[in-house]
């Protein structure tokens, strides 16, 4: 079975966040060794991550994260507390009013 294409902007975001890794750690003076040493990744990983390859696995992602001190940042990309779309379609589906059950007591 063959994968379907990345959208392009999936693949922009992707390019975005290895540039920023990258940006990130030449700005902390750590090399693309030490990065891989601390991550438990290969060099290469770190350089196919930080050239935006969309084939690395999230959790090479989130290794970096943690490096850098911005694991947080990871936790919060889809909060489901702030999801205004999910929230609202979830509002819709409320009843528009609420009966007591015939075989339930009242609570």
């Amino acid at each position: 079975m063959r994968e379907a294409p990345l959208p392009l902007a999936a693949q922009r975001a992707i390019t975005k966040l290895g540039a920023d890794i990258s940006f990130a750690r030449r700005r902390r003076h750590i090399t693309q060794a030490s990065l891989a040493e601390r991550m438990g990744a290969s060099v290469s990983t770190v350089r196919r991550m930080e050239k935006g390859d969309a084939r690395v696995p999230i959790h090479f992602y989130a290794r970096a994260l943690h490096v850098f001190g911005e694991i947080e940042s990871l936790a919060q990309l889809l909060d489901t507390e702030n999801d205004q779309i999910g929230l609202a379609l979830a509002n819709q589906r409320l009843p528009q009013r609420v009966r007591q059950s015939k075989t339930r007591e009242a609570w």
